[in-house]
């Protein structure tokens, strides 16, 4: 199944696509990659997807990437005695480690970590952000605050703190459960909340120990201010701008994904724009058209994928989502426009063998009449750089790895392809001119751009390209080798 795009599209699943029919039906709609919200659902409902999804892949013959997407500490405020109160702007209000229950002037914060944090002058958020309060005094029990923007609190509400970087591990301990059970099921990616620094994204990696990549989810002002470091750590990133949004002034959000976009596309490492883009499909069958704009904008930026939750995870629609924002993809794919950002974006960066190789095989293929580039890639390093690139012809990433060609499915513009282990380098064209050919790329009379690495099977070490043609007899007579 060939898509008509090249940015992906991850869909989240939920109670309204939790079966066979509808997982399938999301995947020929478009979905590339299928997120599981590990914030909601059991195990055995995690599960269940798993094996669905997994189904839905062989029966298909299309590698699908499967995201796991753990929940991070919530931090939460605690009950009220008559279950919400209004709090007007201007008055006081305390928060305290004391487990009464609240009323109009005070409820506990039942998390001393971030007692330990505040200052004076320091922000607290409670409810997304619609209640806002400044810490006047404060100690490692107590917080006095001033309401700035008031409104109705109520039991077990979210508390966001932005002002300052909280000694919170961005793993929990329902978080390590939840890895040990995801890394067990399978997953091909593992994506980190609460994500304030390199070292949270290094004790992730620790613990899934090389079973699934790491995409590090970009919530908070902390983590902006980090950015090239947690980048430099992570496999992918995440740009989560409802969280996001909460913290920063909204207005903020737009140019800071546009930079993270852009720097993830640089160092050859996918990224995902998320949160709240078809949010009017939960309860309707066609979008707004400042939604749709928003799609385009990130497909415009050269974003790997663009992802659905509640959209396609609890709405009504989940199958039209998809297909919507697939719709948006072909058709900003297409605009002349598109390819004049893309390409005035491109980084210069050539600064390896590999960089030079995938470079040059961009110039060749879009210089002459080339139908693909093919790569073999095991471990998916040369396939992230050709995509860099973003080349105005299809990518074929060629592997005998099944877990790399997963893995590989959220990536831009990327059509992966198992193949058997290769020894020589005339067999890796071979494989390539008959991918090609069988997944409607190429014809036997058409020419295709191989790159691999020889000593094959070693990750890292493309250093070869050729221009060979489709036509297995061609090949031979023109490489006695």
């Amino acid at each position: 199944m060939r898509r008509l795009r090249n940015v992906k599209i991850v869909a989240t699943l939920g109670p309204a696509s939790s079966d066979y029919d509808t997982i399938r039906a999301l995947f020929e709609a478009g979905a590339d990659v299928f997120r599981l919200n590990m914030s909601h659902g059991d195990h055995a409902d995690i599960r269940a997807r798993h094996e669905i999804i997994r189904k839905v892949e062989r029966d298909t013959g299309r590698p699908i990437a499967i995201l796991a997407d753990l929940q991070g500490p919530k931090l939460r405020v605690g009950v009220f005695k008559n279950g919400e109160e209004e709090l007007a702007e201007g008055q006081k209000f305390r928060l305290d480690l004391d487990k009464a229950e609240g009323d109009n002037t005070r409820v506990c914060l039942p998390h001393h970590e971030i007692f330990d944090a505040l200052e004076p002058g320091a922000t607290l958020l409670v409810n997304d952000g619609k209640i806002r309060l400044k810490v006047d005094e404060c100690g490692r029990d107590f917080a006095n605050c001033t309401v700035i923007a008031g409104g109705t609190i109520s039991n077990r509400k979210g508390v966001n703190v932005p002002d300052v970087v909280l000694p919170l591990a961005a793993l929990s301990d329902k978080d390590r459960k939840d890895l040990e059970f995801a890394c067990q099921l399978g997953v091909d990616w593992l994506a980190l909340s609460f994500v304030q620094r390199a070292a949270d994204v290094e004790e992730g990696r620790a613990l899934v120990a090389g079973r699934a990549a790491i995409m590090s989810k970009i919530e908070k002002p902390a983590a902006i201010k980090s950015f090239d470091s947690i980048l430099a750590a992570s496999d992918g990133i995440m740009v989560a701008r409802g969280d996001l949004g909460v913290e920063l002034p909204v207005q903020n959000v737009p140019p800071l994904q546009k930079r993270m976009v852009r720097a993830c596309r640089a160092a050859a490492k996918p990224v995902i724009v998320a949160t709240q883009m078809l949010e009017s499909m939960i309860d309707s069958p066609m979008p707004t058209r400042a939604e749709v704009s928003d799609v385009a904008t990130a497909i415009y930026e050269g974003a790997d994928a663009v992802m659905l939750s509640a959209e396609s995870a609890a709405g009504n629609y989940p199958v039209e989502a998809v297909t919507t924002m697939s719709n948006v993809a072909v058709e900003v794919e297409s605009d002349s426009i598109y390819r004049e950002v893309i390409e005035a974006s491109r980084a210069g960066r050539k600064e390896t063998i590999a960089d030079a190789i995938v470079s040059a095989a961009r110039e060749i293929a879009e210089t002459t009449d080339i139908k693909a580039i093919c790569c073999f890639s095991e471990s998916g390093t040369t396939a992230l750089l050709t995509a860099r690139e973003r080349p105005r012809v299809p990518i074929v990433a060629l592997t005998s790895r099944v877990g790399t060609a997963r893995r590989l499915a959220l990536s831009w513009g990327m059509h992966c392809v198992m193949t058997g282990e290769v020894e020589r380098f005339k067999m890796a064209v071979v494989n390539a001119a008959r991918a090609a050919r069988t997944e409607g790329f190429a014809t036997e009379k058409d020419f295709i751009v191989v790159t691999a690495g020889i000593p094959f099977n070693q990750p890292g070490s493309t250093n070869i390209l050729r221009v060979a043609p489709c036509e297995e007899r061609l090949i031979f007579s023109t490489d006695p080798e």
